[in-house]
C-alpha cells in the first residue's frame, strides 16, 4: 500500500512538472504575452488571432507582400490592443538612391560572396600540438615550420604550411594534440584558444570543443541610424572575427520621419574604405503600416527586413556559419566571436554578456546585458525562419520547426551566454552620443516605448541633458547608483577606443564633470 502510495504521488508530481512545461511553451508562443497585457477589446483578440493563422513561414511573420514585392503591416492592428490611429501619407513614402549608372552602381542590390579565410590561426608544433597563436606563450613554442608573416592588421596570424592542409583534408578538425601548448594568461585548454569569457561561461558542452580545419564565416547583421562613431569601434574590434558586415540604414527613423542616407554618404566619401570589402549596405526605403501608431511594429521591422534582404544577397553561405545580429549600441568583443568562428562542439543559440554603461563608458551600470544574438545559419533558416528579431526575442522551443532541426542535428538544442555577470564578453553602451546625438536619438525614437521622451520639449533642451550626462541622471528625475571605474580596469571599452582616446574623450570621461 505504501509502495503505490509513493508511485501515486510520484506519477502526480510528473504530470504537474508536465503541465508546467506544456504552459511555459504555450505561454511564450507569438501573442500570448503581448494578449496577456492588453485590453479585453475585441481588437485586440482579432489581432492575435489574425496573427497565428495567417503566418507564411516564407514571409516575415507579420507582413505580407504588396504588389510593388514590398513588405507591408497587416494595417491598423496594435499588438499592445490599443486603439490605433488612422494611416498617414508616411507610410507610403520611397527614396530614390544616387544614379545606378554611377561608379556606385546600386549598392542596395549587390549580392557579396563569402570566401573561406585564408587566414589559418593556429601552428604545429615539433611535439605534435596545435597552437593558437594568439593564446599560446611564443617563448615555448618550437614552430616545426617556417611560419609565414602576415600582412597589415593589428591581430598577426600564423598560417599553415600547405602540406599540413592537404594532410588534414579528410578530417573535421584539427584533431586533438599529442603535446599541449602553453598558454598566456587569459587563453585556456589544450590549444590556447578558449578564451576566459568562454572558460567562465555556461557552456555546457566545453569538453567537447575541438579547433576546426576550416573556420566557419560570420556575419554581423546592424541597423545603423546615426551611431557612426560606435560603428568604427565594431568594425576594428570585429576585423579579422567578422567575414561580412549586414550594415541596414532607412530613409525614416524609428519613429517615421524622413532622413538623410548619412552612412551611405559616409560609405561612398570614403570614410569606411578600410572594410569597405566587408560591407554589405541593406537600404530600406519605405515605412511599415502600423508603424507610427505601435513603434514596437516598426521596431521589429527593421531587423526582420536586415536579415530578410540581407541574407538573400549572400552568396556561398554554409549551413555551420554563423549569424550574428546586434543593435548599433551593441559591440561584442572579439575573442568570443572568434571563438564561434574557430571552434566545434558549442551549442546554440548563443547570447552575449555585455558590460552596461549609460551616455559613455563611465557610467557603469550594475549587471550586464544578456540577449540572445548569435545561431548557426541553419538553425537562423530552419528554427526562426530567417527572421533575426526572433533570434533576439523569441525562445527557440516555441518556434514550429525547432523539435525537427534537433533531430536533423543530432543533438539536444542548449541557450548559453558568452562570458558571465563578471566576465563581460562585449560592451552595451547606451545614449552614447555627444547631447546633439542624445537629442537626435529623442526624436528619432519609435512610438512605443513609452514614456517617449522626445515628446516633452523640456526634455529635448540641450542644456538639460548635459546635466543628465554629468550626473549619470534619467528623464524620470532618478539618479542611478554606479560603481567606481577607471579606465585601466578590464573591459572598461573596446580596444579601439582606448587606442584613439581623444577622438572618443567624451565617451570615455565625463565632460561635463566637475574637476576638483
Amino acid at each position: 500500500m505504501r509502495r503505490l502510495k509513493v508511485f501515486v504521488l510520484c506519477l502526480m508530481a510528473f504530470c504537474i512538472l508536465l503541465l508546467r512545461h506544456h504552459y511555459q511553451v504555450l505561454y511564450n508562443r507569438l501573442g500570448v504575452r503581448d494578449l496577456q497585457a492588453a485590453s479585453a477589446k475585441f481588437k485586440a483578440l482579432r489581432y492575435f488571432w489574425t496573427l497565428t493563422t495567417s503566418t507564411n513561414l516564407s514571409e516575415p511573420r507579420g507582413y505580407q507582400h504588396n504588389q510593388n514585392g514590398r513588405w507591408t503591416g497587416h494595417g491598423n492592428e496594435d499588438q499592445r490592443g490599443d486603439e490605433p490611429a488612422a494611416p498617414t501619407d508616411q507610410d507610403t513614402v520611397t527614396f530614390t538612391l544616387p544614379d545606378p549608372t554611377g561608379p556606385s552602381g546600386e549598392l542596395h542590390k549587390r549580392s557579396f560572396l563569402l570566401r573561406d579565410d585564408a587566414t589559418q590561426f593556429f601552428v604545429r608544433t615539433k611535439s605534435g600540438a596545435t597552437c593558437f597563436r594568439e593564446g599560446t606563450d611564443m617563448a615555448f613554442l618550437k614552430v616545426g615550420e617556417r611560419v609565414q608573416q602576415t600582412g597589415v592588421g593589428w591581430h598577426k596570424i600564423l598560417h599553415f604550411p600547405q602540406e599540413e592542409m592537404k594532410r588534414d583534408q579528410g578530417q573535421s578538425s584539427l584533431g586533438k594534440s599529442l603535446a599541449n601548448c602553453t598558454c598566456r594568461p587569459g587563453w585556456h585548454g589544450p590549444h590556447c584558444g578558449i578564451p576566459t569569457m568562454i572558460q567562465h561561461s555556461n557552456l555546457p558542452s566545453k569538453w567537447r570543443l575541438m579547433p576546426r580545419k576550416v573556420p566557419r564565416r560570420v556575419i554581423n547583421a546592424i541597423n545603423i541610424n546615426h551611431e557612426f562613431d560606435l560603428l568604427h569601434a565594431r568594425f576594428h574590434e570585429l576585423a579579422d572575427a567578422v567575414d561580412v558586415f549586414l550594415v541596414c540604414e532607412s530613409n525614416f527613423t524609428a519613429y517615421g520621419s524622413p532622413k538623410p542616407l548619412h552612412f551611405l554618404h559616409f560609405l561612398l566619401n570614403g570614410t569606411y574604405n578600410y572594410m569597405r570589402h566587408k560591407i554589405l549596405y541593406i537600404f530600406l526605403d519605405h515605412f511599415p503600416k502600423g508603424g507610427q501608431q505601435n513603434g514596437w511594429i516598426a521596431d521589429d521591422y527593421l531587423r526582420t527586413f536586415l536579415s530578410y534582404d540581407g541574407m538573400s544577397r549572400v552568396k556561398g553561405v554554409r549551413p555551420d556559419d554563423v549569424f550574428l545580429i546586434n543593435d548599433a549600441d551593441e559591440i561584442p568583443a572579439r575573442e568570443g566571436i572568434l571563438f564561434l568562428k574557430l571552434y566545434d562542439g558549442w551549442t546554440e543559440p548563443v547570447s552575449i554578456h555585455m558590460r552596461k554603461s549609460l551616455y559613455g563608458f563611465f557610467w557603469k551600470q550594475p549587471g550586464t546585458l544578456d540577449i540572445l544574438s548569435a545561431c548557426t545559419v541553419a538553425m537562423l533558416f530552419s528554427v526562426y525562419n530567417r527572421d533575426g528579431i526572433s533570434l533576439r526575442r523569441r525562445e527557440y522551443f516555441t518556434m514550429p520547426g525547432f523539435r525537427a532541426y534537433e533531430k536533423k542535428n543530432g543533438q539536444i538544442l542548449l541557450k548559453w551566454s558568452i562570458g558571465s555577470p563578471i566576465h563581460y564578453a562585449g560592451w552595451h553602451c547606451s545614449w552614447c552620443f555627444s547631447p546633439e546625438g542624445i537629442y537626435y536619438k529623442l526624436i528619432s525614437a519609435q512610438n512605443g516605448d513609452f514614456p517617449r521622451w522626445g515628446d516633452y520639449a523640456e526634455k529635448r533642451d540641450l542644456n538639460y541633458i548635459k546635466n543628465l550626462i554629468r550626473t549619470g541622471g534619467w528623464f524620470d528625475g532618478s539618479v542611478g547608483q554606479y560603481p567606481h571605474t577607471e579606465h585601466k580596469e578590464h573591459m572598461y571599452a573596446p580596444k579601439y577606443m582606448l587606442n584613439n582616446p581623444q577622438r572618443y574623450k567624451y565617451m570615455l570621461e565625463n565632460p561635463y564633470a566637475k574637476k576638483h
